[in-house]
């Protein structure tokens, strides 16, 4: 028994799955205060299915909690900026590339941003690029102390391929600020690639506090429920992690609400490789599946402004949803929303905007509130409004097509009763449970590990690298939890770097496995 539930701009949705069976399903609007929303979502759940708290094994949620922070610039913690990397490494100082507002959201009573730019480091192959100098951390620490601040984000050069100075590093700030201190190190958050890595080191960092906060209310709103099984949350990548990682890992959330729906969208039509459309309240999210998990990005993403290179799914975003305002005379649909309060404005709901779902329901293609209240639409402009929404559906699938090839499309989301057909896509499915795919994809998500580092390949050894690669990412993702037996590789990719000598290449791995839950602590332990 596993309850599912995900956070949208609109709705908070939950699922209570039996196995593969699909016991109950729920959408509750997203309050203002989303923990209140998941409150009420899982107890909407078990009312409807009618278990007892104590049956749930296990529960996953999604949470938009900590990328909002980041967009708003709210609720963000005073960081240090912590790099190992000179002599070289300081003409683009920490945080130089971030808008205005979030470097001051992150040094908040501060005169400057807190940037320290001590020794240390390593070269692509490992190898020391200078010493690591523990008197000038010392003193990094001594002012970081001076200024009260409490999370330091701490970034070396290639620590992917080795983390020694950061691990040092972290000893002896933690020495040094006592053990109320929250370090994020970057080998553990993003991949090679100095400032886009520590940039997301930094962001990371910044929810530290926020994320802890989370955490226990999440953990305060089960207990609520009588819920005492184990609490997970999703990550960007389509995987779980426990309260533990989120804890101090809050920004592999990030995108974790397309990654569920992609997931979900696979599980609910047994296709592991098509194109996803996922619509919600306020944005439809277009992606495309690749073996059963998002295609990822390649290189760089752009968050709220800030360049990062951790992983994230491959997803082009659209004004559309059901909560968009409508202008029936150009006509138009978005990008403007009602967002969570679409219940009480919307017409069919007896407010006075229209909006994207008084089409479906006026198109006869939804039963939502009184189709009555829409009744005196006129039908073309309706149709030419959906006619509208599907030309541009269509257009954004096709931007993420990477071969003229046919692909099925899989629509979901409370707002897919907008999508009858696309143009130039024949094989459209809305699958049962359409609505709720993103809370399943949080209750089918298994664990995974990851290895993305620079190996040595000498000529005719390109073979065992590659195992050796593999073997990483298997017991990975063992550590986290995955059950033995079950882990598979799920995706290799080698980048040799012909600007480098001794044949270097870039490997990354991916493996994925079903939650082991007999190896996880119960929710009183994870408490603790």
């Amino acid at each position: 028994m596993r309850i599912g539930i995900d956070v949208g701009g609109t709705n908070t949705d939950a699922v209570l799955l039996d196995g593969d069976t699909v016991l109950a399903s729920v959408k509750s609007p997203t309050t203002p205060e989303v923990t209140g929303g998941v409150t009420a979502a899982i107890r909407a759940v078990l009312a409807d299915s009618g278990i007892a708290p104590t049956a749930v094994t296990a529960v996953m949620i999604g949470t938009t909690h900590f990328v909002n922070a980041l967009v708003e610039a709210d609720r963000l913690a005073p960081t240090a900026a912590v790099r190992l990397g000179l002599p070289a490494g300081a003409a683009l100082p920490p945080m130089v590339d971030w808008p205005a507002r979030l470097r001051a959201a992150v040094s908040p009573g501060l005169s400057e941003p807190a940037v320290y730019l001590c020794h240390g480091g390593h070269e692509y192959d490992g190898s020391a690029l200078s010493p690591l100098d523990e008197g000038e951390l010392r003193r990094a620490a001594a002012d970081i102390a001076a200024r009260g601040v409490r999370s330091v984000a701490v970034s070396a050069v290639f620590s992917p391929v080795s983390a020694d100075a950061e691990l040092r590093a972290a000893e002896i700030l933690a020495a040094e600020l006592g053990p109320d201190v929250h370090l994020s190190l970057s080998h553990e958050i993003g991949r090679v690639g100095l400032l886009p890595r520590e940039n997301a080191t930094v962001v990371n960092a910044a929810l530290r506090e926020l994320a802890v906060d989370i955490v226990a209310a999440f953990t305060g709103a089960l207990a609520g429920a009588g819920i005492t099984a184990p609490l997970f949350l999703s990550q960007n990548d389509g995987t779980l992690m426990d309260v533990e990682h989120a804890r101090t890992h809050p920004v592999a959330t990030f995108a974790s609400g397309p990654t569920n729906s992609m997931r979900g969208a696979a599980y609910l039509s047994g296709l592991a490789d098509c194109a996803v459309v996922d619509v919600g309240g306020t944005t439809a999210d277009v992606g495309v599946l690749t073996g059963g998990f998002p295609r990822e990005a390649s290189g760089e993403a752009e968050l709220a402004g800030v360049r990062t290179n951790f992983r994230i799914p491959d997803v082009l975003s659209l004004g559309i949803g059901g909560g968009s305002l409508v202008d029936l005379d150009a006509p138009s649909v978005g990008p403007r929303s009602v967002g969570y309060r679409l219940t009480e404005r919307a017409l069919v709901f007896g407010g006075d905007t229209l909006t994207a779902t008084d089409l479906a329901v006026a198109a006869g293609r939804a039963e939502i509130g009184d189709p009555a209240r829409v009744a005196h639409l006129d039908r073309a402009a309706v149709a030419a409004a959906l006619d509208h929404i599907a030309v541009r559906l269509a257009e954004t699938v096709d931007r993420m097509r990477t071969s003229a090839d046919p692909i099925p499309v899989v629509a979901v989301g409370g707002g897919s009763v907008l999508i009858t057909g696309l143009p130039g896509f024949a094989d459209v499915r809305r699958p049962a449970h359409h609505a709720v795919a993103n809370a399943i994809g949080a209750a089918i998500a298994q664990v995974g590990g990851e290895v993305d580092r620079v190996f040595q390949v000498p000529e005719g050894r390109r073979a065992a690298v590659l195992e050796e690669a593999r073997a990483e990412a298997v017991a990975a993702a063992e550590r986290a939890g995955a059950r033995p037996g079950t882990v598979a590789v799920v995706d290799v990719e080698e980048v040799p770097l012909a600007y480098l000598p001794g044949g270097a290449t870039r490997v990354r791995v991916k493996a994925v496995g079903d939650l082991d839950l007999t190896r996880l602590p119960a929710l009183e332990d994870a408490r603790a």
